[in-house]
């Protein structure tokens, strides 16, 4: 083999692994979720202090956030893989549980949420 065939065979492995570490980092971004929203009252004001609950339906693990004086949340690095269960409480008032899907392909996944108050 000659020096300019080595050279090119180089050349050309190490353009391979290239192009394979840019595609597996993509892949890796793509998979990287999110899971925001607005909770709000039963009045539709914002839910400042209401605790948000995340349940991964795989390992029953379970995630809590606070809102914002907005009545804004927000989960990152949430598992693609697996189904999610969410809802909000604040002062015994409840909202309705929602579902977070693995088969929604989104990495951006948007849920409000609305305090109902609790029933005697």
């Amino acid at each position: 083999m000659t020096s300019r065939m080595r050279v090119a065979a180089a050349l050309f492995a190490l353009l391979a692994l290239a192009t394979l570490g840019s595609a597996q980092g993509s892949k890796r971004a793509a998979q990287i979720r999110t899971v925001r929203g607005f909770v709000s009252d039963k009045d539709g004001n914002p839910a400042a202090a209401a605790v948000i609950f995340l349940r991964n339906m795989r390992t029953q693990a379970i995630e809590s956030r606070i809102t914002d004086d907005s009545g804004n949340y927000h989960f990152s690095g949430i598992n693609p893989n697996a189904d999610y269960e969410i809802h909000a409480e604040k002062d015994g008032a409840r909202s309705a549980t929602r579902t977070v899907s693995s088969l929604d392909t989104r990495n951006q996944i948007i849920i409000n949420l609305k305090l109902a108050p609790k029933r005697s």
